[in-house]
């Protein structure tokens, strides 16, 4: 299991940034090259027990990464878990509430695809994946701050 993550300030208060957090629509527009979509179940995303896709990549042609939600804190914690054999492990989004601002932590703890050549592999591709995932972060800050985000109390 290896982790990379990355973390950012946001100013705005901890349960607005937690709704744009979780709400598909608006991670789709927050999350680089990613757009999420429910999966049938029993309970509705962002609850725990609820499944979702995510469609990473460009033009259509990317990665699909399949979840189910384990954890549902607001405004404090939403954590997945990956269930495929490409993507495996879980992720986890944190927000550290301090009054009219917060700060936002994304990891993810992945197994790695591929045996020892995905670890071999894994030192190359790590800074892009952090670099992915702290963009990715930027974005959301940027988008709550604004007010664009999140979609759902537009």
């Amino acid at each position: 299991m290896t982790r990379v993550g990355a973390s950012v300030q946001v100013e705005a208060p901890a349960e607005r940034v937690f709704a744009a957090m979780v709400d598909l629509p608006s991670q789709s527009r927050w999350m680089l090259l990613t757009t999420l979509f429910p999966l049938a179940g029993e309970h509705p995303v962002p609850e725990v027990g609820s499944r979702m896709a995510a469609l990473t990549g460009l033009g259509g042609a990317g990665v699909l990464d399949q979840m189910e939600v384990i954890a549902f804190r607001p405004p404090e914690l939403w954590e997945v878990r990956h269930l495929g054999r490409l993507i495996s492990g879980r992720g986890v989004f944190q927000v550290q509430d301090q009054g009219e601002r917060c700060t936002v932590e994304w990891y993810e703890e992945l197994e790695l695809p591929f045996g020892p050549l995905g670890r071999l592999g894994w030192p190359l591709v790590r800074p892009a994946v952090r670099w992915g995932i702290a963009k990715s972060l930027r974005t959301l800050a940027a988008g709550v701050e604004d007010g664009s985000l999140p979609l759902a109390s537009r």
